[in-house]
């Protein structure tokens, strides 16, 4: 599976790669390092009553995507990253030292955007769009698989949905 993977970030590069895109991608992927933009737009949602429900919600769902991606699932998988396997890949940001399995700038992008468009549909329908540019910078940059990308769509989707259902459960009638 790995050649195949390799053979698709190569395939991306050679058809897409320009000067401008590499400047737009490597600052884009830096807003989801740490969950960074999402952190901050679920801060400014438990600010405002009005979209509280959405900003706690959203912090379950990042807690989640921390628990189960960075200290649970990559360590377990123990993916090594495309540009340790093909050193030929150029990269072009600081090499993240984690493993690729799965990505979470990806798994935190969808759970955040995925929990905002059950919110308020037309403002999740932008973020799902910078989610999905999230997932594609990560392939452009050539530090995740395909799979990894792709598991972190599921996995944030999955855990968009358990966390509004923890929500639900135990914090609707509390939460003001």
């Amino acid at each position: 599976m790995n050649n195949f993977e390799l053979t698709i970030l190569e395939f991306i590069h050679g058809l897409i790669a320009c000067k401008w895109l590499d400047i737009f991608f490597k600052s884009f992927t830096a807003l989801g390092n740490g969950g960074a933009i999402w952190i901050i737009i679920t801060l400014i949602l438990l600010v405002f009553p009005k979209t509280r429900k959405c900003g706690l919600t959203m912090a379950i769902s990042l807690i989640l995507c921390l628990i189960f991606g960075n200290l649970l699932l990559k360590p377990l998988v123990a993916r090594t990253r495309p540009f340790d396997v093909k050193t030929a890949l150029e990269i072009i940001i600081s090499k993240p030292t984690d493993f690729s399995f799965p990505s979470g700038h990806t798994f935190s992008s969808f759970a955040s955007a995925f929990t905002i468009f059950k919110n308020y549909r037309k403002c999740g329908i932008a973020a799902i769009i910078f989610a999905s540019l999230m997932a594609f910078s990560r392939l452009y940059l050539c530090v995740h698989y395909p799979t990894d990308v792709l598991a972190g769509i599921v996995m944030g989707i999955i855990i968009s949905n358990i966390s509004n259902k923890i929500y639900c459960k135990y914090l609707e009638r509390k939460a003001v």
